[in-house]
């Protein structure tokens, strides 16, 4: 199975840049890259799962729409990406649910950071995808952590996938700035090891930030951006459906999974 996800929040990076970005127009950028990706998800015909910030939510409502009507499923991704507070795993709830009309099942801390799962709990949803068992100096430290879903307070973890052993990152980082060849390898390699393939984009990345020198971006981040991550995005669905494998939403596997851990 393959969980693909996208965090679809406010376009906030030049702000730990030390540039000053209005919270519009960081909407803006996002909404042009999610109705990229929603285009690409289309034309091979696959399903995702999208985290969404309220803000975002509550300013793109139409995207919000589309994202339902083509199947595919919303999640939470907290309130202000760039401010984070501990009320946002109930407050997100409510309003991404107030915008697309639907129940939400699961939550993703933004830059997955760590989260209260009891609060997670709480606030009745049924899965948390806020751990990256990675080591990343200044952002992840889980070496000890565990790779794969578990269960905590009632509620699924379903980390991100890491590849055995030396836990090699296979986020949107890795897709951006690998051969592509040593990153379709990585995730193969995961897919046997794991059984199940899980990663995160976000939508800004799918905006040509090369274009943009005064947001101050490193290179990691701009590189392969706009329609070139367009390409690497469908050529990664490629390989994974010539490899046979499904594509299925973050509920989707809850489903299965609890099914037979039950």
């Amino acid at each position: 199975m393959i969980l693909l996800s996208f965090d679809t929040e406010e376009f906030d990076v030049p702000n730990q840049y030390g540039v000053s970005f209005p919270l519009e127009r960081g909407i803006e950028v996002s909404a042009t890259g999610t109705a990229r990706i929603l285009d690409c998800l289309k034309a091979h015909g696959v399903c995702a799962t999208f985290f969404c910030t309220g803000n975002f939510a509550m300013r793109a409502p139409k995207l919000i729409g589309r994202i339902v009507a083509e199947g595919h499923e919303v999640a939470c991704h907290g309130v202000d990406h760039l401010h984070p507070r501990p009320t946002d795993v109930e407050e997100s709830k409510r309003m991404v649910e107030e915008v697309a009309g639907c129940k939400v099942a699961g939550y993703r801390q933004p830059r997955m950071f760590a989260v209260d799962n009891a609060a997670i709990a709480r606030a009745g949803y049924r899965y948390n995808s806020s751990l990256n068992p990675a080591f990343i100096p200044g952002r992840y430290m889980h070496l000890d952590s565990p790779r794969t879903w578990f269960m905590a307070d009632g509620v699924m973890q379903i980390p991100a996938s890491v590849s055995p052993l030396l836990r090699v990152p296979l986020f949107w980082l890795s897709a951006h700035n690998m051969p592509q060849w040593l990153y379709h390898s990585l995730v193969r390699r995961t897919l046997r090891h794991d059984g199940y393939f899980v990663t995160y984009f976000h939508p800004w990345e799918f905006v040509e930030l090369n274009e943009h020198p005064e947001w101050k971006l490193p290179f990691i981040i701009r590189n392969h951006s706009g329609m070139a991550m367009v390409d690497r995005l469908g050529r990664l669905i490629d390989m994974l459906r010539q490899d046979g494998r499904r594509f299925v939403t973050f509920t989707q596997f809850v489903d299965t999974h609890t099914a037979h851990h039950d």
